[in-house]
């Protein structure tokens, strides 16, 4: 199986992790994100449901420890050399199989980070990493290392996010197809789910959101189906995804006669996108996009009803969910850079009318301001 980088990508990606590591004074660093050993070595698995560490020294060193199932994985889907299993047992203790592991290589009384904010890393085999580490070498918390560096996507990168945003149009041109009275919503999940696999793409992070009726206001996922009635409105929270690269879109689609005040909603979340769309260029904050956001929908008498979020980065993340760091909230520091992943999402959910209205669509930051992705524009589509 072909690795979807080049070596010289994966080498620079472990030569900058090699300098922050330095430069945070930290020896090694324990991983525990999946998309964390996906970006420096291509390991695709969803094997972090048990315990899983990927070390990597500040020397360049590297290795594996990881259940049998995954030895194969690991070996085709990896540029991973070195590869250590833990044995499935009663007494199992693999947080001991890696301090010796660690020992061996002479680490003891050595600085080390731990991914703690990790899926991979469950509160029970963090305290049995913490016991089993405890007096051998100093551990930090060094969650960001490796996700700050996967922010700023290369070209490679943006190439499966540009394939991805092409997935997801395909998606929402079936659901454009099938949203009518009467329709499933079972129907229309696995007809746009199908045109991402269709395309060659993959599983999302996390489940495609739809809800009709009453649950139209949900921006979660929730089980169980309806059909459409004459008078009706569908909310669609959705990606297209290659090689674990994102691209999501939202939408709230009228069934029926489009009532004044959704009318009015949809002015006022597509003037935000607007507002969102010319804030964004480099060195701009995150918080400086959401405050154009917040403005525009507070200014257009919707305050109650808009999130103290209006999206988030995206990029290759695994289960449970496809948000990746960080999220546009008020004063979020962290400053825009040319090839940042943005999704937008200007959702409004009134609970007193029980109506919503939810554009969302994927951008690039660059070096002048940003990119759309789709080719599907926000106008208001009846079904």
């Amino acid at each position: 199986m072909p690795l979807h980088f080049a070596p010289a990508e994966f080498a620079a990606r472990r030569a900058a992790l090699q300098r922050a590591l330095q430069e945070a004074g930290l020896d090694g660093l324990l991983m525990f994100r999946q998309e964390s050993m996906y970006y420096l070595t291509g390991y695709d698995t969803f094997g972090y449901v048990f315990f899983q560490c990927l070390y990597f020294g500040a020397d360049g060193d590297l290795f594996l420890l990881t259940r049998k199932p995954d030895l194969l994985q690991a070996q085709l889907t990896s540029d991973i050399a070195e590869i250590h299993i833990w044995v499935d047992a009663a007494d199992a203790n693999p947080a001991g199989d890696l301090k010796k592991l660690l020992e061996a290589r002479k680490l003891k009384g050595k600085r080390l980070g731990v991914e703690y904010d990790a899926y991979g890393l469950t509160a029970q085999n963090g305290m049995r990493l913490k016991a089993a580490l405890d007096g051998f070498c100093s551990l930090s918390d060094a969650s960001m290392l490796v996700t700050k560096l996967r922010l700023m996507k290369s070209p490679a990168e943006l190439a499966y996010v540009r394939r991805a945003a092409e997935l997801a149009d395909d998606a929402l041109d079936q659901a454009h197809r099938l949203a009518r009275p009467g329709a499933d919503e079972g129907e229309i999940l696995a007809a746009m789910q199908g045109a991402v696999f269709k395309g060659g793409g993959d599983y999302p992070g996390n489940e495609f959101i739809i809800g009709s009726g009453p649950q139209a206001l949900l921006v979660r996922y929730a089980a169980g189906r309806r059909k459409l009635d004459a008078q009706d409105q569908l909310t669609l929270e959705f990606a297209g995804v290659y090689r674990h690269y994102h691209a999501c879109l939202m939408r709230t689609i009228v069934i029926g006669s489009v009532p004044p005040r959704q009318r009015d909603m949809h002015k006022a979340a597509t003037g935000a996108m607007q507002a969102c769309i010319e804030a964004i260029r480099p060195g701009v904050t995150f918080g400086d996009v959401f405050a154009a956001h917040a403005k525009a929908m507070d200014d257009a008498g919707f305050a109650a009803a808009r999130l103290n979020a209006c999206g988030y980065s995206l990029g290759t993340t695994f289960s449970p969910n496809w948000m990746d760091w960080p999220m546009l909230y008020r004063d979020n520091p962290v400053e825009l850079r040319p090839g940042i992943v943005l999704f937008l999402h200007m959702i409004l959910v009134d609970g007193a009318t029980k109506l919503a209205m939810n554009p969302g669509q994927t951008v690039i930051v660059t070096e002048t301001g940003c990119e759309v992705l789709s080719r599907h524009s926000l106008d208001l589509v009846v079904g």
